[in-house]
C-alpha cells in the first residue's frame, strides 16, 4: 500500500523497539522491500540523489533513523504573515502520497521518507511539554501526513492516550487518508482533534494523487465524531479555476451534510502559494498541471501568491458559504496579513489578542482543557 521498495536503517537504531515493530510488519507484506543497514544517513541520501527522479525514488524508500534535533518545533511561519503559534511534532518526514502542489517536494533535500524511531526521546520531550503547564496546540501533520504511517507504527494511538491523560495541551492529527481504525476505543478525553484537508473534487481528483476521495474522508470524519473526537478541517490550498466557486460550494455543502458544526474546533483557509523552486519541480514532474500559471506575485515571504484582491475575493466567498451553515465555527487564515484579515473578517487577530489566543480559546471550548487563558 505504501509503495516502499527499499528500507534503510542506520545502525544506531537497529535495536530500537520501533525498528523491530516496523520490520515485522513490513516483512509480512506480499512483496517485502529490500533492507539495508547503513552507518550514516548519507548513504540513503546518495541513493536518492543518484536516481533519475529523486522525488519519485524518495517516495519508494524509507529511512529509519534517529531524530538528532528536537521533536517539538515552532511552526516555521514568517514575521510578515500572521502565524497561529502551532507546535510541530516532527516524528516523520515526507509522504508516500503525491500531491502535485506539495511544498515538501522542494522543502526536503533530498526528498526521502523518514521515520524517527528513538521514541524514548520523544516521550521525554512530551513530558516536559506537559509539565510546562502552558496551553499547547501540537500537530503531527506539518512535515508528513498524520495518519499515513498507521500500517507501520503504533505511535498515533500512544500519542492520543498520552494527550488524553493531561488537561493543558491538544493534539491535532491532519490527514488526507482514512486510516482511523486504530483510533476507535482510545481514551482520548477530547484532547485529540481529527482534521482533514479538503478541496474541490476537481483539485482532489487531479492534484492529490494517492489520497482518499472526498466521500471517504467525510465518512471517516463522521465516524471519528461518533467516537467523541473533536474535528477540524483545512481548505488549503484553495485553487482558482473556471468553476471553483460552484465546486467549493458543493464541497462545503457535503461537509455539513456529514458533520455537526458544533463538533468543529476550527476551519482554516489558505490559497495556493509556493516557493519559486517548486514551479520547476511541478513543470518537470507534472507537465500537464496548469495551477502554477495563474496570476501570481512574489509575497513578503518570497513565496508566489495570488494577487491580494484575488485572494480576498475567494476568501470572502468561501467564508460566506461556511458561515451560512456554521455561523459560530472558528475560521482563520493560514499565513495571511492584516489587510486580508480586515477585508474578510472585519478585524485583525491583534484586535483579539493574537491568532494564537483565538485558537487557544476555541480549543478550551471544545477540548475540555483547563482554562489557562481568559475566555
Amino acid at each position: 500500500m505504501l509503495g516502499i521498495r527499499k528500507v534503510f536503517v542506520t545502525r544506531d537504531v537497529a535495536c530500537e523497539p520501533v525498528t523491530g515493530q516496523i520490520k515485522k510488519r513490513i516483512n509480512q507484506w506480499k512483496r517485502p522491500p529490500q533492507w539495508e543497514y547503513i552507518d550514516h544517513t548519507n548513504a540513503a541520501y546518495a541513493y536518492i540523489n543518484g536516481a533519475p527522479d529523486p522525488i519519485k525514488a524518495g517516495k519508494q524508500a524509507l529511512l529509519l533513523t534517529r531524530n538528532r534535533g528536537p521533536f517539538f518545533k515552532k511552526c516555521p511561519g514568517t514575521r510578515d504573515y500572521i502565524c497561529c503559534g502551532y507546535k510541530i511534532l516532527h516524528w516523520a518526514s515526507y509522504c508516500p502520497m503525491d500531491c502535485v502542489y506539495c511544498i515538501l517536494q522542494a522543502y526536503f533535500h533530498p526528498p526521502l521518507m523518514q521515520i524517527f524511531v528513538n521514541q524514548a526521546d520523544l516521550w521525554r520531550e512530551l513530558d516536559a511539554l506537559f509539565a510546562s503547564r502552558t496551553l499547547n496546540r501540537v500537530g503531527t501533520g506539518e512535515f508528513t501526513d498524520s495518519l499515513v504511517w498507521e500500517p507501520l507504527t503504533d505511535l498515533t494511538p500512544m500519542l492520543v492516550e498520552r494527550f488524553g491523560n493531561q488537561t493543558t495541551s491538544v493534539l491535532e492529527l491532519k490527514t488526507k487518508t482514512v486510516n482511523i481504525a486504530a483510533l476507535e476505543g482510545l481514551q482520548h478525553n477530547r484532547k485529540t482533534i481529527l482534521a482533514w484537508s479538503l478541496n474541490s473534487s476537481a483539485v482532489m481528483g487531479a492534484l492529490e494523487l494517492g489520497s482518499a476521495p472526498l466521500a471517504k474522508r467525510l465518512k471517516a470524519a463522521r465516524q471519528c465524531s461518533r467516537w467523541g473526537y473533536p474535528l477540524a478541517f483545512h481548505f488549503d490550498p484553495l485553487v482558482i479555476y473556471d468553476s471553483w466557486e460552484q465546486d467549493y460550494a458543493l464541497i462545503i455543502q457535503a461537509l455539513f451534510d456529514h458533520v455537526d458544526p458544533q463538533q468543529i474546533v476550527w476551519i482554516s483557509l489558505g490559497t495556493f502559494r509556493f516557493m519559486p523552486a517548486l514551479k520547476e519541480t511541478i513543470q518537470k514532474r507534472f507537465p500537464k498541471a496548469d495551477l502554477i500559471y495563474g496570476e501570481f506575485i512574489s509575497g513578503m515571504d518570497g513565496k508566489m501568491r495570488y494577487f491580494k484582491p484575488i485572494r480576498i475575493e475567494i476568501y470572502q466567498k468561501i467564508i460566506e458559504m461556511i458561515q451560512a451553515a456554521a455561523p459560530h465555527t472558528t475560521l482563520y487564515f493560514c499565513m495571511e496579513d492584516d489587510p486580508v484579515w480586515k477585508a474578510c473578517f472585519g478585524y485583525s487577530p491583534r484586535d483579539k489578542g493574537g491568532l494564537n489566543q483565538i485558537l487557544d480559546r476555541s480549543a478550551v471550548r471544545h477540548c475540555e482543557l483547563q482554562g489557562l487563558i481568559d475566555n
